[in-house]
């Protein structure tokens, strides 16, 4: 059963994703989670709370999928596969949501969100490292920075997904998923690397 925290939550997405941040209201928001005035500010202290918490709770499920996508049983070519395919099926699977964070969220919402954000950022790296430290030093991905990896597997995908999402192309973004893969390994991995951890060339 949800609780009262949760049915706030829930119908604010559900209004964020109906009339944008902007034309959101509290009065709305409460409405729909059949909430009273008091409730909501027991539990947040304005819209822009709300919101910031909401961006950060499906940050931490997208990042979830994401780094539990991956495992040291993976070779460089299988775990670049699996990452854009965890990527699409995730925003396929949780359209609302990924809208949310990708399209409608924003940089203004304070300090607090920025924060907690630059630490899940951490996390996944950290769990995306985790996997990947190991192939760099055998040599079988190429040698960049973290950052510089994740935009070259994500990138390209989010643009399809960011399309869709906005309604701008209404085919599913894992159409596109084998040319995807194919120009993230051609773009991470070093030539010759073999599809599994354990496997010699």
């Amino acid at each position: 059963m949800s609780t009262a925290r949760e049915d706030l939550l829930a119908a604010g997405l559900a209004v964020f994703d109906r009339d944008g941040f902007e034309g959101a209201t509290v009065a709305e928001i409460r409405s729909r989670a059949r909430a009273s005035n008091g409730s909501f500010f027991h539990f947040f202290t304005s819209k822009k709370a709300l919101a910031g918490t909401l961006f950060l709770e499906i940050l931490q499920a997208y990042h979830a999928t994401i780094i539990s996508s991956v495992d040291a049983s993976c070779g460089a070519g299988e775990g670049v596969e699996r990452l854009i395919h965890a990527h699409l099926d995730w925003v396929v699977s949780n359209r609302r949501e990924a809208r949310f964070l990708f399209e409608i969220s924003r940089s203004e919402w304070g300090e607090e969100v920025r924060g907690a954000q630059r630490s899940e950022n951490s996390r996944l790296t950290d769990g995306i490292e985790r996997w990947r430290a190991p192939l760099l030093a055998r040599g079988e991905l190429l040698p960049m920075s973290a950052v510089l990896f994740f935009s070259q597997i994500v990138g390209p995908a989010q643009i399809f997904c960011r399309a869709w999402l906005s309604g701008r192309h209404t085919g599913d973004p894992r159409e596109q998923v084998e040319t995807l893969i194919a120009c993230a390994v051609r773009a991470v991995v070093a030539p010759g690397a073999p599809e599994r951890t354990g496997e010699t060339s």
